[in-house]
């Protein structure tokens, strides 16, 4: 069974193309490379000892996806490809709109072409805007605080209208909480452009001295620290959650929509207290203002992938911050071939 693996390249992406390799899945990737590198791919091949086909392609020239459907019998999309830094869609909201929107609809209208009808989609938790109440289930009311959010909540729209029009489509909304950690060899981790918009990135490159210290957003948000609390997940158990959700998709279910989460809320001095025990580096950091469009907690009720799909989260917050910290430790300067010491 081949997948076609969109942003296949970047952190969750090739995370889960190694998986799907080690379920024995073919696997076809498309990534532009704007915030990834082709060498993650290199490098899964490498711990696999599996081979897949990459394409460097950008999902909004259609001409593009085309070649690949021509060139690949594909039975499902996992479709990662997306711009996703929520600080920096509000400041440039057209360019998210476009680019996860029309790369989307470019996409959905060369499998409808093709008759390949089962997609994953790549959702997340900020569909649920501020949540009225905690934990968060998948029937809650949904909204955006910000452009990155609402470039999902639209997709996901678009996904549901699309089966009504044609209820040969099945699909999966998976909802990603807040994705961390790397794989167990240090191989492959999140390595992202310029300076991380992520909180977990940030810590490790302050902790290998990268950058000089860490900025906390808001210090007096009603939790129990002041700080942002968020459901932190192993990126491993993420990428097992797309491997459990294909079978499911095989079942004909039409949409389904899964919280991929652990359900346990750390705050933003719980990680670095957390990664500080892991690297037994000191971790600086100041108090600065909240950013636009943050909200001060998120965590997941995740019983019903449990329940499903026989997925759950088994990576602890010392496994997250471990393995994150050996990625670093490994490759100072991610894939960047010029300084690599691993």
């Amino acid at each position: 069974m081949k997948i076609l693996v969109t942003g296949g390249a970047g952190y969750i992406g090739s995370h889960t193309c190694l998986e799907l390799l080690n379920e024995n899945y073919e696997v076809v990737v498309l990534d532009n490379l704007s915030n990834s590198f082709e060498d993650s791919l290199t490098r899964v091949k490498n711990i696999t000892g599996k081979s897949l086909d990459f394409y460097h392609a950008d999902l909004l020239d259609k001409e593009q996806i085309v070649k690949i459907f021509s060139e690949n019998k594909i039975d499902a999309v996992i479709h990662f490809a997306g711009l996703k830094a929520v600080g920096e869609s509000v400041s440039i909201p057209l360019k998210y709109f476009h680019n996860n929107i029309t790369g989307t609809l470019n996409l959905l209208e060369v499998m409808n072409d093709f008759n390949v009808k089962n997609i994953v989609f790549s959702s997340s938790a900020t569909v649920y805007g501020d949540p009225a109440s905690l934990p968060i289930k998948e029937d809650f009311p949904l909204s955006a605080t910000n452009p990155y959010g609402r470039t999902k909540l639209m997709i996901e729209e678009i996904l549901e209208d699309l089966f009504r029009s044609d209820q040969n489509w099945n699909i999966a909304l998976l909802r990603y909480f807040n994705p961390v950690g790397a794989h167990e060899s240090g191989l492959i981790g999140e390595d992202p452009f310029d300076i991380p918009n992520n909180l977990v990135p940030f810590i490790s490159k302050v902790a290998i001295g990268s950058l000089p210290e860490l900025s906390v957003f808001g210090n007096d948000y009603n939790t129990s620290d002041g700080t942002g609390i968020r459901d932190y997940i192993h990126v491993v158990d993420l990428a097992l959650g797309h491997i459990k959700t294909l079978p499911k998709l095989f079942t004909n279910p039409g949409v389904v929509i899964y919280n991929l989460g652990t359900g346990i809320g750390y705050s933003v001095l719980e990680m670095i207290n957390g990664f500080k025990e892991q690297s037994g580096k000191d971790i600086p950091y100041k108090i600065v203002d909240r950013r636009p469009g943050d909200i001060a907690a998120c965590w997941a009720d995740p019983k019903k992938a449990k329940k499903d799909l026989n997925w759950e989260a088994n990576k602890t917050l010392a496994d997250m911050c471990k393995d994150t910290w050996n990625w670093q430790k490994k490759n100072p300067n991610g894939y960047r071939e010029s300084n690599r010491e691993n």
